[in-house]
């Protein structure tokens, strides 16, 4: 059954990014056949875009743009794709095998099976597919977990948040060197590779995050900004934007500062606790964002999976309401685009729903991160992770 789901959705994807059927709304493959194709071309001369800042991601991106080549046959969105439908094949498989040992269950590769396909055509189209594959990996396969961590944090930063959980220090240790050897050798070989530090100044409040609601209403109201495509994402830029950007910062360094007060009050961790935990820091950091891609779904879609492989993890309730998230996100994007972009009565709406539903998640996620993980009464003894 599980295979028959598979086959059957990631046809329809296939179908959708291959555009063969369309959704209404912008179309989500341009971000492969121009942008990625744009720094693909730049990156096989052996240099980073240094001019373009649109690339704001870590020199450990340029493994997924460059990927599509070992396909030379095929056009590089095509190959993109294959390679995206190929990568999720390995996540439900990971998933799988997880879900027979003893204390598991296939609850996870369920949720992803089911979960990634209600994002739509947007889930082949960006690789955070392959990030999110990574961090999937560093959660199932121990052996491999600080390598894999430390890769993912040099492809999209987030997958460092799977530190949060973790008490062993040779998966620290092992994440860290990882890190800082590929940078290193990027940092050699390839001119450009910190670049994209200096590629997310002047950045406005996108569109779809939680700030944005401000926005959105106060165009009701006679809110002189506008809306415009900055630093590859469509932005609200004007008066007040500079200061709910640094409010959206202020929420993550709260939201940094409540994990570490959690890891100091933790002392009950189980086999999930590191997938749980990873789960609720991911959330926050992503509800708290300035930016809340569609594409962000694909992670939490990925680490709820990861959680409901094991019975014992308490993040079901937050995963269901993710699921729920990121259906209400193909409607909003990008079923609704042009509506959230105008911000008319149901672009507001829609992405007051998905806003809420993300926002539902991560209380439920850091409440049973809490209430599992720290004692109200006497300690119990620590085990590592």
């Amino acid at each position: 059954m599980l295979l028959t789901v598979w086959s059957a959705t990631r046809a329809l994807l296939m179908l959708f990014v291959l555009k063969v059927l369309t959704l209404p709304g912008p179309d989500v493959t341009t971000d492969v056949s121009v942008i990625y194709q744009g720094w693909y071309e730049v990156l096989r001369t052996g240099s980073f875009p240094l001019d373009d800042v649109t690339w704001q991601y870590p020199p450990g991106a340029a493994v997924p743009v460059l990927a599509p080549g070992m396909l030379p046959f095929l056009p590089y969105p095509t190959a993109f794709f294959v390679l995206a439908l190929l990568t999720d094949a390995v996540v439900t498989l990971l998933l799988v095998r997880a879900g027979r040992r003893p204390g598991r269950r296939r609850a996870g590769a369920w949720t992803w099976v089911v979960g990634l396909p209600l994002l739509g055509p947007t889930a082949y189209a960006r690789y955070d597919l392959m990030v999110t594959a990574l961090a999937v990996a560093a959660l199932l396969v121990p052996r491999l977990r600080g390598p894999l961590i430390g890769l993912g944090a040099l492809v999209k930063v987030w997958p460092v948040l799977l530190l949060t959980g973790v008490r062993a220090r040779s998966v620290w240790v092992s994440a860290g060197v990882t890190a800082a050897a590929v940078l290193a050798a990027f940092t050699l070989l390839m001119p450009g590779a910190l670049a994209f530090l200096a590629f997310q100044r002047d950045r406005g409040t996108e569109v779809e995050s939680l700030g944005a609601l401000v926005f959105h209403v106060a165009r009701h109201f006679g809110w002189e900004g506008e809306v415009m495509m900055n630093y590859g994402s469509v932005e609200f830029l004007g008066p007040y934007v500079p200061l709910v950007s640094r409010a959206s910062l202020a929420l993550t360094l709260l939201s940094f500062a409540w994990l570490l007060w959690w890891r100091f009050r933790a002392r009950a961790f189980g086999p999930h606790t590191m997938a749980d935990a990873a789960f609720a820091a991911v959330l926050l950091f992503t509800v708290t964002s300035r930016v809340i891609s569609p594409q962000y779904l694909l992670w939490l879609v990925g680490l709820a999976a990861v959680c409901l492989t094991m019975r014992s993890s308490r993040m079901e309730p937050a995963a269901r309401v993710v699921l729920a998230a990121a259906l209400a996100t193909l409607l909003e994007f990008p079923l609704g685009f042009s509506h959230v972009v105008h911000s008319d009565a149901l672009g507001i709406t829609v992405l007051l729903i998905r806003n809420a539903l993300l926002v539902t998640a991560t209380a439920l996620a850091c409440r049973a991160l809490w209430r599992d993980t720290v004692p109200s009464g006497s300690c119990p003894a620590r085990t590592h992770v």
